[in-house]
């Protein structure tokens, strides 16, 4: 299956979702390159940032399952390469 590029952005209004998070980007540990979490205190958010190189349905399955989180908000782009 071919593999894309792509960035996985995850807003977190709710850190009790935070460990439910955690566990879901573990499922995806080997596909992932990079991530990086932002807190934004004055918001009382959290702004992750995660890149994958993975077939589309395992990006695509990670956002989706992140995204049906109470309090979070996932979104990909993917790269045309």
């Amino acid at each position: 299956m071919e593999k894309r590029v792509a960035s996985v952005s995850i807003i977190v209004e709710d850190p009790s979702s935070s460990a439910e998070i955690n566990g879901i980007l573990h499922t995806a540990s080997e596909y992932i390159v990079g991530r990086m979490g932002i807190p934004y205190r004055e918001k009382n958010i959290s702004i992750i940032n995660v890149v994958m190189d993975a077939p589309q349905d395992v990006i695509s399955g990670v956002s989706g399952r992140l995204g049906r989180l109470p309090g979070v908000t996932a979104k990909t782009a993917y790269s045309k390469k």
